[in-house]
């Protein structure tokens, strides 16, 4: 009975094999989609340019473009990602996100009372968005010393449907990179792959004490190893965004572990072309003078009060 069971299970295994056709759980895809509300047909994202511009959305702010996700990694809803797996490449589709999955249901508690003084006086008007005590939220009214502010999110409660397409699979694994770094941060940079030569600690096994009762200090040794390194050029705009600067870490694991590379490399180039500069000045900018660092934080859609507000 044994090995009938055995032949059961190998037999069971080979058909699973053979069904699990079409995209799978960890594939780069690109994808084109529009999502909107179910009850009131509201756009909440898209990839198309001429859905932006029938929206009145400005082109200008945001590149409208099939965007690269890897299956599986949570870059989409759920539902949607299980709609997607099996399908194959020009294959479209609808989904269904529902709304606790999406935004979260629409809780009244989180429709508070608080005092006016909480508010800056240009925002003291309903519909205008506000943070407070770390929290975003929206006016609804304003009585007397007292706004009752709204800090369920703005789709909160709402059904969301995609509508979406399959583009390609992405095999390239610099444009897997840099359709990730795309996700990630809304940048095109300049990346490349390289293989390294670096200096390593690694622990020294002593194979004759292995029976000795007594605790010694491990003792470790420098050898040279090879690690394939994605390099990306450092600009100004990836020094200063902000999705960077407080997410690095998490960013970079994930490269790595999503590419297969052993390590990220950010180089920084500093060439000649824009003069000496002022010696002493911002030097952690990489010697930008003032008016290159607001041009900087301009192109990253960074306000310079609010990061200094955050930094503080």
């Amino acid at each position: 009975m044994s090995n009938d069971s055995e032949e059961e299970s190998t037999e069971s295994e080979e058909a699973q094999e053979e069904e699990a056709t079409g995209l799978q759980e960890g594939d780069f895809i690109r994808l084109d989609y529009t999502a909107r509300t179910v009850e009131d047909d509201r756009l909440v994202d898209t990839t198309d340019p001429e859905v932006a511009e029938e929206e009145g959305i400005d082109d200008d702010e945001q590149e409208f473009a099939p965007r690269t996700i890897v299956l599986g990694e949570g870059h989409i809803f759920p539902s949607v990602e299980d709609d997607i797996v099996g399908k194959e490449v020009g294959d479209t589709g609808t989904a269904s996100v529902e709304a606790s999955e999406a935004f979260g249901e629409y809780d009244d508690e989180q429709v508070r009372t608080v005092s006016k003084d909480k508010i800056p006086e240009d925002d003291r008007y309903p519909g205008a968005q506000v943070r407070i005590d770390g929290e975003e939220g929206f006016i609804e009214t304003i009585i007397g010393g007292r706004a009752r502010v709204d800090f369920n999110h703005p789709l909160a409660g709402e059904d969301i449907e995609y509508e979406y397409e399959i583009i390609e699979k992405v095999e390239d694994r610099k444009e897997q990179a840099q359709g990730l770094i795309d996700m990630f941060l809304g940048m095109d940079l300049n990346i490349w792959f390289q293989t390294d030569t670096v200096e390593e600690e690694q622990l020294v096994e002593d194979d004759d004490d292995e029976d000795d009762e007594d605790e010694s200090e491990p003792e470790f040794e420098t050898v040279e190893v090879e690690k394939e390194s994605l390099y990306i050029e450092a600009t100004p705009q990836l020094t200063m965004n902000q999705q960077w600067m407080m997410q690095k870490q998490q960013i970079g694991q994930q490269l790595m572990e999503m590419v297969g590379v052993d390590r990220i490399v950010i180089e920084e180039i500093i060439d000649g072309a824009g003069g000496m500069g002022m010696p002493g000045m911002m030097g952690g900018m990489g010697g930008m003078g003032g008016g290159d660092l607001e041009e900087a934080l301009e192109d990253a859609d960074i306000d310079a009060d609010e990061l200094a507000d955050e930094l503080e």
